[in-house]
């Protein structure tokens, strides 16, 4: 018996009913399913008192959920999307994700279109989309503190009402560098269009492979975005004598001291998306951020040379 996966966010009633109607109509086609929220992949936060709050990143997935499955379903805004990667990409699961949410950029498909959709996706008919993830480990007195997989970007920033952060930056085996910042930015290209685009950043198209590092409002002319291969390792070391505060894809962190180092690299595990047609990643920046719209209005009724 086939055996496909429904991940939903259970605080959206529109997820819960969709994702009861799924279930039924998967197993009326003969398939196992299981079933799990998005909140395995939250990650919490953690605080001074309590800095760790976290769980292997190969330990995330619900249930059920392994490398016999065919394929799973998510249905959500991006942020459970975001979760339920950290959930099955270490099984190698494709996601087929559902907008129930709001900008849904990372989304695939709507609940409106599900009951053709579904009957494409268990017959195979999609290609699948591999988009490269990140590993983020603090190390404290030479061990794993805290670790986290993520799809979008980590941000290591200043406590609320701190003063700037230095940090040292070391990519690869190259010369160290200094960063006197509010924060700093590692995205993947899938990254490029969320915090780090607000930042300043430049797009980067999913394919490449590439990381970029961004510092967040930073001190000095010199210090701008940088776009390097994904086959180097990141390490930071913070410079300065107050804590900060680690975030991963906006969901979760851990407070850094200054006697931590984080390595940032690309992960061994890739997100697995499923697409119903081949990926078209202009159309989606077109039509979710307006990238390449004429930015005057060109009226109808005047003749354009």
């Amino acid at each position: 018996m086939p055996k496909a996966g429904i991940i939903y966010n259970d605080l959206k009633p529109m997820a819960c009913s969709v994702a009861e109607e799924l279930h039924n109509q998967l197993r009326t086609a003969g398939w196992e399913v299981c079933m799990a929220t998005g909140v395995g992949g939250i990650l919490g936060y953690s605080s001074p008192q309590s800095p760790v709050c976290h769980t292997p990143m190969d330990k995330l997935a619900p249930p059920g959920f392994d490398d016999q499955m065919a394929f799973a379903i998510v249905l959500g805004g991006d942020g459970t999307v975001l979760a339920a990667f950290r959930q099955v990409a270490p099984q190698g699961i494709p996601l087929l994700t559902v907008n129930t949410g709001h900008m849904g950029f990372l989304t695939e498909t709507y609940v409106n279109q599900l009951p053709s959709v579904l009957e494409q996706v268990m017959a195979e008919e999609y290609v699948i989309e591999e988009r490269s993830m990140l590993s983020v480990q603090i190390l404290r007195d030479e061990r794993v503190w805290w670790e986290a997989l993520c799809l979008n970007e980590m941000v290591l920033h200043r406590e609320p009402l701190t003063s700037m952060c230095h940090f040292e930056v070391q990519i690869g085996h190259h010369a160290p560098v200094d960063i006197a910042a509010d924060g700093i930015i590692v995205s993947t290209p899938t990254g490029s269009t969320a915090y780090s685009l607000s930042a300043g950043g430049p797009v980067l198209t999913p394919e490449v492979p590439v990381l970029q590092l961004l510092p967040i409002c930073p001190h000095s002319l010199a210090s701008r975005a940088l776009v390097f291969a994904d086959t180097e390792q990141l390490s930071i070391f913070p410079a300065t004598p107050n804590s900060m505060v680690m975030v991963v894809d906006g969901n979760g962190g851990c407070y850094v001291i200054p006697e931590d180092k984080i390595k940032v690299k690309r992960s061994p595990y890739s997100a697995r998306f499923i697409r119903l047609q081949a990926p078209e990643f202009f159309r989606v920046l077109r039509e979710k951020l307006g990238w390449g719209l004429p930015h005057i209005a060109k009226p109808t009724s005047v003749e354009l040379p």
